[in-house]
């Protein structure tokens, strides 16, 4: 006799897997003379969209810590704010520990060397994760956090602007990017277009794209000019507005995520590590006389102080200066995009050296088409 609840579900094979999945494949290796290394250009295409989760395993998690953080964020002092995420950090270090610290130590010894104490930046890491969280709530809260943002490099930007034909601020995922990166711009008076994601937030799912993602999407456009967000099957149409905003002389934030678009690319990264960085705002500078600035937003003195670094105007050399023929009939120049992808990861890496600890996610320890390790902590969040 076969007992009904040991039986196999045919239901259950039929079902997709919640994980949408993807062919990458290598569109080309770009050699940059000057640097004397590659750039490697992959594309990526989706074989199926997974399946659409109604709630995640996370979602109740999320939506207790968003209660509770809100609670923080109303009736304490903010001086209680830190050592309350530190200990909040510590409930589920046993569990991060074993599933991803091994991936997110080697990930971090391959960029900064094998010196580093890879576990105190890893619960660095989960701490400023829990002040991320903390963040949101303290915005939704009116009235009660005024914390010092300073903002640096802004004459540069400002100097491109007056040059008539835009910018885009290549952003990177430090945990303090995704509000406090905006607030800095905004209250410098910069109005920024923030290309984003439908799905962007805390959760993928039905339920986070219904109540946990809403809040945190109302808070970043306060700090917004607009956002012009996209899905794979509208990707043309979103090209098509970016280049109208520049056209416009208008300012376009763009977060390293290279899981949205349809290509990215690969570099080496500091002792021995592969960094993949999109490849869209690298193509859109290569095409046009847009000025490219790499940004990258810390939290110096949590919840008191925070700094927003705007980089120098990344200038390809002079070999590889943008053509006027190539902008005009819109073929890439990798070439031309080689070099500002090394441009952005030299500064990227001058960022981790600072505050590696709240750097969302790292590079891998090998190559792409050599390890299928993950590549560190966390998930692209980015926007």
């Amino acid at each position: 006799m076969r007992l009904w609840w040991f039986a196999k579900s045919r239901k259950a094979a039929r079902k997709l897997p919640s994980a949408a999945s993807f062919r990458t494949e290598i569109i080309a290796d770009v050699f940059v003379p000057e640097r004397t290394e590659n750039v490697r250009f992959f594309s990526r295409k989706q074989v199926h969209p997974g399946r659409f989760r109604r709630f995640s395993n996370g979602d109740l998690r999320e939506t207790l810590l968003c209660v509770f953080y809100l609670m923080v964020a109303a009736a304490l002092p903010v001086r209680w704010w830190a050592p309350i995420c530190r200990r909040m950090s510590r409930f589920r270090l046993k569990r991060h520990l074993r599933k991803e610290f091994p991936a997110y130590a080697a990930a971090t010894r391959a960029v900064l060397g094998e010196g580093i104490d890879a576990r105190k930046l890893f619960e660095g890491l989960l701490t400023a994760r829990h002040r991320r969280r903390l963040q949101l709530a303290a915005h939704l809260v009116a009235g009660r956090w005024s914390p010092t943002i300073r903002l640096e490099g802004l004459d540069g930007l400002q100097s491109a602007l007056q040059r008539g034909h835009g910018a885009i601020l290549w952003c990177d995922q430090f945990t303090a990017q995704t509000i406090i990166g905006k607030r800095a711009l905004y209250e410098a008076g910069i109005e920024a277009h923030q290309v984003s994601v439908n799905t962007h937030g805390i959760s993928e799912s039905a339920f986070g794209l219904r109540f946990l993602n809403p809040p945190l999407v109302n808070v970043e456009n306060r700090f917004l000019k607009s956002r012009v967000a996209f899905d794979r099957d509208d990707a043309y149409q979103v090209t098509i507005r970016i280049q109208k905003i520049l056209k416009q002389n208008g300012v376009v934030t763009m977060t390293n995520t290279v899981h949205a678009g349809s290509t990215f690319t690969e570099a080496a990264m500091g002792e021995s590590g592969w960094t993949h960085l999109a490849s869209a705002p690298a193509n859109f500078a290569a095409r046009g006389r847009t000025a490219l600035f790499a940004m990258s937003t810390f939290e110096v003195v949590p919840f008191i102080e925070y700094r927003a670094v705007l980089s120098p105007a990344l200038t390809p050399a002079v070999s590889a200066a943008p053509a006027t023929d190539t902008a005009k009939d819109g073929t890439k120049n990798m070439a031309v995009q080689a070099h500002y992808i090394l441009l952005k990861r030299d500064r990227l890496l001058e960022a981790l050296k600072l505050y590696p600890e709240q750097m969302l996610t790292w590079s891998r320890r090998q190559r792409l088409t050599e390890a299928q390790d993950s590549t560190g902590i966390g998930t692209d969040e980015g926007s």
